[in-house]
């Protein structure tokens, strides 16, 4: 496809190969890396980590890197200055567009940029904010949901979901500046799809270990059904700085016997356990889409999450690929209904698998590359791109 858009510069805080990376850095680097391998010259902006060089190339994208978790911020606000000028580390970069990732606060690039800036926000913050502290929260939020929108009033927003379209409307963001672009999707390893099913319930989590997802929720729902549900097992797969209060809890609880903390994996790795696996759990405060959701429906999967988390009232389509709940409460009673009946598992499951075939990574990329050409030629895209 032919495009005016030659060169593109990505902003996030992390990238795929970050020990906290998740489905926010997938998303970035998958159609970065379809992005370039159009002809677009993608680079990608963001923090170091412990191992990781200042430069490289991965997939076909440059990552650029500077800062820690905090700093990222200033280091590329000071490299997109520089650059301006013609020094630093994003010297050679002419963007012709750039997608500023606000994971609950923007790198302000509009402010070296202007226009040629597009906001991606995959959900709002506000349950999360209070994790940071007080003080913190108070002031992210506010950038969130009242600085940031009023500043980026004339830019370009991409979202991954309708609810985070709704979202960002409710805080005063131009419906016609919301361009919808969904997740993507990586094939599952073939021989993973055909593996068999463990013989014995088993419970899946694919999630980042961190206070919002909630994680809690699904060793609580282990606990109570334990008794009730022979071998019922819970496999917790991803990392996160929060991965030792989990297994403490699990210990507590008195489930540890019941429950295998995976820790980060590969695909393969992962794919084989979700294979396994009767039902996927995502318990998460918040979500803007919910990748994983799609990747166990690959597996004929179905999964079980909260309603209130926005992002999955867009990704289970409820009684039909999954189930949505209302509350804890909820969750164990319609989680315990899905162990006990296979036959409504496997039929939710079907059509989970049937849906997942409509995602891919191209699909995004090329729906991302309209919207960059939109902001390329100052006319905003809005609605399901």
């Amino acid at each position: 496809m032919s495009t005016n858009v030659r060169s593109v510069l990505l902003l996030c805080w992390r990238d795929t190969g970050h020990p906290q990376g998740g489905g926010s850095e997938t998303y970035v680097q998958r159609i970065g890396t379809l992005l370039a391998e159009s002809g677009i010259d993608v680079t990608l902006r963001t923090a170091r980590y412990p191992g990781a060089p200042r430069r490289e190339v991965v997939d076909g994208v440059t990552i650029s890197r500077g800062g820690g978790p905090y700093s990222v911020y200033i280091w590329a606000g000071l490299a997109m200055v520089a650059a301006r000028l013609r020094v630093g580390p994003l010297r050679r970069v002419r963007p012709d567009v750039v997608i500023d990732t606000q994971n609950g606060v923007p790198f302000l690039a509009r402010l070296a940029f202007g226009r040629r800036v597009a906001l991606l926000v995959h959900h709002c913050h506000r349950e999360q904010w209070p994790v940071a502290g007080r003080f913190v929260g108070r002031l992210g939020w506010f950038v969130e949901s009242w600085l940031s929108p009023r500043m980026h009033r004339r830019n370009q927003y991409v979202t991954v979901s309708l609810p985070s379209a709704r979202d960002l409307s409710d805080l005063g963001v131009d419906a016609a500046r919301i361009a919808v672009v969904r997740n993507g999707l990586d094939e599952a390893p073939p021989d993973t799809l055909t593996a068999q099913r463990s013989s014995t319930p088993r419970v899946v989590v694919l999630s980042r270990l961190v206070p919002h997802k909630q994680i809690e929720d699904a060793l609580d729902a282990v606990a109570a059904l334990r008794s009730r549900i022979a071998d019922l097992h819970l496999d917790i797969v991803g990392g996160g700085w929060w991965h030792d209060r989990l297994v403490e809890r699990a210990d507590r609880l008195g489930i540890s016997d019941a429950v295998t903390f995976h820790g980060h994996v590969d695909d393969r790795t992962k794919h084989a356990v979700v294979q396994q696996s009767w039902v996927h759990v995502l318990p998460s405060r918040k979500e803007g889409w919910g990748l994983a959701v799609i990747e166990a429906a690959q597996h004929a999967v179905p999964t079980i999450g909260y309603r209130s988390s926005g992002g999955l009232t867009d990704s289970v389509i409820d009684g039909v690929t999954g189930v949505l709940v209302d509350d804890h409460n909820d969750l164990v009673h319609q989680l315990e209904h899905l162990l006990a009946e296979q036959v409504l598992r496997d039929e939710l499951g079907a059509k989970a698998k049937a849906r997942s075939r409509d995602f891919s990574w191209q699909q995004s990329a090329d729906a991302m590359r309209n919207v960059l050409e939109a902001v390329h030629v100052g006319n905003p895209a809005s609605g399901v791109i």
